[in-house]
């Protein structure tokens, strides 16, 4: 673990023991990766209420703390790639732009663990899949976080504004 992703602030998973996380690790209060942590319940916070260029902010910025080739990196820019599709159809009606968006999302996100970091992978895979056909398959959907589906508060927004 490098030193600037450790974030003692982050608390520990609602529920479950996803990647990233073991209770026995005293530095980034458990996660291998505190700040991913904190980016991914802000970004999916935000996704989940809808503000989706928000969101793609909270995971671009620490996608960039991970070099090419890793599965931090390559979650992170799967996130990215979720919420600019997503961004695309509701905000454009782009389908054509979303569906490429969400074809390079499948393959960042292809082989990770089915719960990264609380994340429920497994069920993004297969919403975006959906969404390739119909892109109704989005309307109403949330991210799945630690077994729940969380909307945004005053936090998340602020971490999104002081991103940049």
């Amino acid at each position: 673990m490098d030193d600037h992703t450790q974030d003692n602030t982050v608390e520990p998973p609602a529920s479950g023991s996803p990647t990233g996380w073991d209770a026995h690790r005293g530095t980034s209060n458990g996660w291998e990766h505190g700040t991913l942590r904190r980016a991914v319940i802000h970004g999916v916070r935000l996704y989940n209420t809808g503000e989706y260029h928000m969101a793609h902010d909270c995971f671009e910025v620490e996608w960039y703390n991970y070099g090419r080739g890793t599965t931090e990196s390559a979650f992170l820019h799967g996130m990215v790639q979720v919420a600019a599709g997503t961004y695309k159809h509701v905000d454009f009606e782009n389908d054509d732009g979303m569906r490429s968006l969400f074809h390079t999302a499948l393959e960042y996100l292809s082989g990770l663990p089915s719960d990264y970091y609380g994340v429920d992978v497994n069920n993004v895979r297969s919403t975006l899949q959906a969404a390739l056909d119909d892109p109704k398959a989005l309307d109403g959907w949330k991210i799945e976080l630690d077994g729940d589906r969380p909307v945004g508060t005053s936090p998340d927004y602020e971490y999104a504004e002081r991103l940049g």
